[in-house]
């Protein structure tokens, strides 16, 4: 007689929520975080309670002092190697300063260029995704380089 087989474990993923904030002259909103350096969108994880576009927001206004209005979702991300699924949208910014935090070092409004030449193709894509009005885009990486869909 075989033995039942137990039921593989249930998937667990985190949801993480990124504003690509753009503002009137084109320029995008980008932090370098505090915790290894590398320069990102402004985001994190998406609390229980909250709303996509609440989490955006409570977020952006966290790691970088400006406020925003969500316009729409351009992408969603999987890193296949942490199971992070992240949601990201396009904003406009609606007030505050630009100011760091406990999360980021540096804030600054980059180019589309300056993107490219600063973020890892897993974050700057995400930007860049958002900028081509073709959403939303559905992409996989490793957290070091894109995964071919397929």
């Amino acid at each position: 007689m075989s033995q039942p087989q137990e039921a593989p474990p249930s998937p667990l993923h985190s949801v993480s929520v990124a504003g690509v904030v753009v503002r009137e002259d084109g320029r995008l909103l980008a932090i370098r975080r505090a915790d290894n350096g590398t320069w990102e969108l402004p985001g994190g994880i998406l609390e229980l309670d909250e709303t996509p576009e609440a989490g955006v927001a409570r977020e952006v206004l966290e790691e970088t002092g400006i406020r925003i209005e969500v316009d729409e979702l351009t992408g969603v991300y999987k890193n296949l190697t942490r199971g992070i699924v992240a949601l990201v949208f396009r904003c406009k910014p609606s007030g505050g300063s630009a100011r760091t935090s406990s999360e980021s070092t540096a804030v600054s409004w980059l180019t589309p260029e300056e993107v490219s030449a600063c973020m890892s193709e897993v974050f700057a894509v995400r930007l860049l995704d958002a900028l081509d009005g073709n959403g939303p885009h559905v992409r996989s990486h490793d957290g070091k380089r894109l995964i071919p869909a397929g």
